[in-house]
């Protein structure tokens, strides 16, 4: 099973991991989270942020997500990666996670993939329901 570390401004990290729980109907296992915020010196998160891939590495891997590509968190992130071992996307969001929680059973690079994929995918333009008021017909 791939580990998932997501690194993130704030608590958004641990609100997209209780919203996927939540989906879910479960917390999952193996999914950890490092937040970022304004007072920290990212670079004093690196030790921590190492020691839990470290722990969430089964031998398969772990992909770390990151919120915003060249922001602190995942510039952070980026410390983190070895191709083939810790791979990296930015962009998270709660479809990208949800469909890496999904997949996290596949090789690490097919989890790699459906990461990005299921961000991409996941933005969609909400079309406007057509109500019909049953007392009014309209």
């Amino acid at each position: 099973m791939i580990g998932i570390l997501l690194i993130t401004h704030g608590t958004l990290g641990e609100s997209l991991i209780h919203c996927a729980s939540h989906v879910l109907n479960k917390r999952p296992p193996r999914l950890s989270q490092v937040g970022v915020t304004a007072q920290d010196d990212p670079f004093s998160l690196l030790p921590r942020a190492r020691a839990l891939v470290k722990e969430l590495d089964e031998g398969d891997g772990v992909l770390v997500l990151s919120d915003l590509y060249g922001s602190s968190p995942a510039n952070l992130a980026a410390r983190l990666l070895a191709p083939g071992r810790v791979e990296g996307v930015a962009g998270v969001n709660l479809p990208m996670l949800i469909r890496v929680l999904t997949y996290r059973d596949k090789p690490l690079q097919t989890v790699v993939t459906k990461a990005v994929s299921g961000g991409c995918d996941g933005v969609v333009r909400i079309p406007a329901l057509v109500v019909n008021n049953a007392a009014t017909g309209s």
